[in-house]
């Protein structure tokens, strides 16, 4: 018996020991990791401002009376569109129409008196040099100039009467929405009272404040000066509201700042909406984006870069077969990637895909990818070709394992 178990424990060692250096040599030769990548290329890219702004009213009046009285009459709905114009108010309008009667009649008087005296003058002036002297026709003519004068001031008396009986009937002075009165029927108002009868706010179109800091927009015109930067004919924002849905109305720009805030280092800039539906309200919190124009960048994924704990961005490229980390310059976003002014340059082959575990010089094989229109990575190579290739590998691999089965046994 021990001379049959020793031929046998030799033959299993000895296989052991042949299969050993087929097994390091095997680890020792680990294929490199095959990564997803796509080669960059420079292409003009929209510079696109975010900024922080505010809805504001175009226009805001506060209604309050030009003439004394007692209200007599609420004219209007609050919170109804109101058209430059229409009635609001009502004050007692008895005095007014009396004081325009009074004037009426003035007027007439004054008239009439005129034309007595223009009649007096003429005849003094025929009779001259036959009864009647230089001294008469100059009175004459002086009473007729003074008549000329009172018919003026009765007729800027008439014009005045007039204005107050008209504005015994309040209107609003501009379109727009107006609040809940403030007073009710039977108070009294007085002409130019600080107190004001109601407030009517104009909706439509809306303007927005946005606020661009001042550093920015030194760097904005340092690269319209360096020719990075090619600014577009006209300035228009987009605006996303607090629910975070994007404003479907385009503003146009109504106002460049002039002066930067002492408090926040910031410029106002002003723009105009339509606000049809009246979504915009005044006082609002939104965030604009204002495209100053196109510049020459390289866009790099945001799945393909990350930051560390102190803000430094970076991606993984492909150099003569191995991983290289680079660290990247951002100028902002668009269309989800970020715009990188430095660090990577085109014709750069970009890791997009199977970052994990990489390290700085690995060898890495480069597969071309490419994304679709959802932003997922795809084989960039045709479906056939790879199909094909795992069939030829399959069986290879089976002729090996049934090789090694007879040695095992």
């Amino acid at each position: 018996m021990p001379n049959l178990r020793f031929p046998v424990s030799l033959g299993f060692a000895g296989l052991l020991a042949l299969a050993a250096p087929g097994l390091a040599q095997e680890a020792g030769q680990m294929p490199p990791k095959q990564v997803g990548v796509v080669e960059l290329q420079s292409q003009d890219v929209p510079r696109v401002a975010t900024l922080p702004g505010r809805a504001v009213s175009s226009a805001q009046a506060a209604i309050r009376p030009r003439v004394g009285g007692i209200i007599t009459e609420i004219l209007y709905d609050p919170g109804r569109p109101l058209k430059a114009g229409d009635p609001m108010f009502q004050i007692d309008p008895t005095t007014y129409e009396a004081n325009l009667s009074s004037a009426q009649a003035d007027v007439a008087s004054a008239k009439a008196s005129l034309a007595q005296s223009q009649s007096a003058n003429q005849r003094t002036e025929q009779l001259l040099g036959s009864g009647t002297t230089q001294a008469q026709v100059e009175t004459a003519r002086a009473t007729m100039e003074q008549a000329q004068a009172s018919v003026q001031r009765a007729e800027a008396a008439l014009k005045l009467a007039q204005a107050e009986l008209d504005w015994a009937t309040v209107t609003s002075p501009i379109d727009g929405m107006a609040s809940v009165a403030e007073v009710s029927v039977g108070d009294l108002v007085t002409a130019g009272q600080a107190d004001h009868l109601a407030t009517v706010i104009r909706l439509d179109p809306i303007e927005v404040d946005m606020y661009e800091p001042s550093v920015r927009m030194l760097a904005v015109f340092n690269d319209i000066t360096a020719g990075r930067l090619q600014v577009t004919d006209s300035l228009r924002a987009t605006l996303m509201l607090e629910t975070g849905e994007t404003y479907r109305a385009t503003g146009e720009l109504l106002a460049p700042g002039f002066t930067v805030s002492t408090s926040t280092g910031a410029i106002d800039i002003r723009f105009r909406f339509d606000n049809p539906d009246n979504l915009l309200l005044p006082g609002m919190f939104v965030r604009g984006q204002v495209e100053l124009g196109t510049t020459k960048a390289v866009l790099v994924s945001q799945s393909a870069a990350s930051r560390d704990r102190t803000g430094k961005l970076s991606a993984w490229v492909v150099e003569d077969g191995k991983a290289v980390q680079r660290e990247l310059v951002d100028d902002g976003t668009y269309q989800n990637s970020w715009i990188i002014t430095e660090g990577v340059e085109p014709g750069d082959m970009l890791v997009v895909d199977g970052r994990t575990g990489l390290t700085e010089g690995a060898e890495v094989v480069a597969v071309p990818v490419s994304f679709d229109d959802d932003g997922v990575v795809r084989d960039a190579a045709p479906e056939g070709e790879a199909t094909e290739g795992a069939a030829d590998d399959s069986p290879a691999d089976a002729d090996q394992a049934g090789e090694a089965a007879p040695a095992a046994e």
